[in-house]
């Protein structure tokens, strides 16, 4: 028997002592060792179910990844901004479900909430690994609220207002999420403190709900973000350093052709200093798409231009 069912039967025979002094007082009668076991037998073969507002989460989770999917396997511009809004509307607003620091704190301890009752934490998290294994940091491309918040941004306000940063200094700034991640881990493990992510990342701000402190912090980085494009996402989130480390097991990467190692059109439309010449870094590459749909574009990338004009030589080599 083991030490579980030993508690419980031991919490079982004072229950019963209880209610036999109560007995008088309640129509229902005690409950026997018997019934205790028959409880016990039935909650571990129990399965897990939904109530109709879990289920129609659920489903509307499942929806939401659908549609995340189908715009980057489709490398549609209007379903990937049109899984952006979805993104901080549904996943932001109205059910702040995004990918924390503090899963990784529950990682390290192995503590996890009871399936039955989160079977939609199970299948986001399963999917942001799963997705990131396959495709390298789909997550942060377009499914976290805050990053498609601030590539939103970067889309609607004037090009004029941005910043690049030197190429030295870039190269040297985006090592610094992994220092984060690590001195952040490292804090939790001595002192086991999980609310140090209200000071580390912003998406508490979809709940509406933080010190004066923390609005501020926010408001500086939103200003930020303004001038220099998706600044935290590249340079401080915790949660994408993780998500890059990951992607070093991406399966299907970003196809190249041979005139990108001369080729800088891809590198200057990257947002997020992913391309340096021929190479792609996978830990900062988010599949926003950009790249691979000039890879496609007949009229601009110089693969395909260059094969254009190969074919026309041998036609007119053929011609009489």
């Amino acid at each position: 028997m083991s030490w579980v069912r030993l508690l419980v039967r031991a919490g079982g025979l004072f229950l019963l002592t209880v209610s036999a002094v109560y007995a008088q007082e309640s129509a229902a009668p005690p409950l026997s060792l018997a019934d205790l076991d028959a409880l016990i037998e039935e909650d571990s073969t129990t399965t897990p179910t939904l109530d109709q507002s879990g289920l129609i989460d659920l489903l509307a989770l499942l929806g939401f990844l659908a549609l995340a999917v189908t715009s980057f396997l489709k490398k549609s511009a209007t379903l990937k901004y049109a899984t952006m809004v979805a993104a901080i509307a549904y996943m932001g607003f109205m059910k702040g479900n995004l990918v924390s620091v503090v899963h990784i704190f529950a990682l390290m301890d192995w503590s996890f909430p009871l399936f039955q009752y989160n079977i939609g934490w199970y299948v986001l998290m399963i999917f942001t690994v799963v997705s990131t294994v396959l495709w390298g940091r789909l997550y942060c491309g377009r499914i976290c609220a805050f990053g498609s918040l601030t590539q939103l941004m970067d889309k609607l306000l004037p090009a004029r207002w941005r910043v690049e940063l030197p190429p030295w200094l870039e190269r040297r700034a985006i090592y610094v999420k992994y220092v984060l991640l690590v001195a952040v881990l490292g804090y939790f493990l001595v002192t086991r403190d999980t609310l140090v992510y209200r000071y580390v990342e912003p998406f508490w701000m979809f709940t509406l709900s933080g010190s004066t402190m923390m609005w501020a912090l926010l408001a500086a980085l939103l200003v930020t973000s303004v001038f220099i494009r998706n600044f935290y996402c590249r340079y401080l989130c915790i949660v994408g350093a993780g998500l890059g480390l990951l992607s070093n097991l991406t399966v299907f990467g970003i196809k190249r052709w041979q005139q990108c190692n001369t080729c800088k059109i891809c590198e200057n439309a990257c947002e997020w200093g992913a391309i340096q010449g021929s190479k792609i870094s996978v830990t900062e590459c988010v599949r926003c798409d950009d790249c691979e749909i000039l890879y496609d574009d007949e009229d601009k990338c110089p693969h395909w231009l260059m094969l254009k004009k190969t074919v026309a030589k041998l036609e007119a080599s053929k011609a009489p």
